[in-house]
């Protein structure tokens, strides 16, 4: 237990760090190895959707909540450096969800509020970091906000941002480190969310071809940005390129490297 509060120290130090924290998000065991074999990666994260993709089940908590964990379990036994989880919104116990990724050697997580009631979603974040406590652990909580991510087309996307800052600071203030807000990616509202919660203190998402780079989120105080499921995409784009060339008469690409 004392190894898994070092990784969970450890994880929260590289969200504090003046240095932004760069998570290439894995979602196999093979992934998470030359993830973690990579120069400068210093944390993992998994991606919820694309290990649910990998069992053939769509995102949401439709893969079985044993099936996941039992691959987070694979990943965590595979590396070195601390692990961070998608639990999606809990499976409907975060606290309990929590306490069996922790069990799985997790010591940091995402959780969605589904813009539920705050109350609710202030509960579900009190419960996570009190399963943290229990392990003796400080779990590093990613509490993510859907506000801007779910608010519907065409709304105002300023009353939608002000709604993730309301409730990112409640889930500060309920002791979650850090807030995770995806559909962010335009730098004035990124702006509007670090003056909102704090520098370092809010988490952001990589959208191929939209946003930021990380240097650049590092200097408007951003904590961390993640990849989500996008880097099993990079990884899904290259496969069928690849079968394309060879199909159509080419050859596989030079350069391929032996990283299995």
């Amino acid at each position: 237990m004392s190894d898994l509060a070092t990784r969970a120290r450890t994880l929260l130090d590289l969200h504090t760090a003046p240095e932004i924290l760069v998570l290439a998000n894995v979602w196999d065991v093979v992934s998470a190895t030359v993830v973690a074999g990579t120069d400068g990666v210093r944390a993992l994260a998994t991606a919820s959707h694309s290990i649910a993709a990998t069992f053939g089940y769509p995102d949401g908590e439709n893969i079985p909540l044993d099936l996941h964990l039992d691959m987070v379990r694979r990943i965590v036994g595979a590396v070195d450096l601390p692990v961070t989880m998608d639990l999606e919104a809990g499976y409907g116990d975060a606290g309990e969800t929590a306490r069996r990724a922790i069990e799985a050697g997790v010591v940091g997580g995402n959780l969605e509020d589904q813009v539920k009631p705050l109350d609710d979603a202030v509960a579900a974040v009190e419960a996570v970091l009190r399963a943290g406590r229990d392990a003796g652990i400080d779990f590093v909580l990613n509490a993510r906000t859907d506000a801007v991510l779910k608010a519907p087309a065409g709304s105002d996307r300023a009353a939608a941002v002000a709604e993730a800052a309301r409730r990112g600071r409640a889930f500060l203030e309920a002791g979650a480190p850090v807030v995770f807000v995806p559909g962010v990616v335009a730098r004035e509202e990124i702006e509007t969310l670090v003056e909102a919660l704090g520098p370092r203190r809010l988490t952001v998402i990589s959208v191929p071809g939209a946003s930021l780079p990380a240097r650049e989120l590092e200097a408007l105080g951003v904590a961390r940005v993640s990849t989500g499921p996008f880097t099993q995409r990079v990884a899904l784009t290259a496969l069928q390129d690849a079968a394309a060339a060879v199909v159509a008469g080419g050859t596989l690409p030079a350069g391929t490297r032996p990283l299995n």
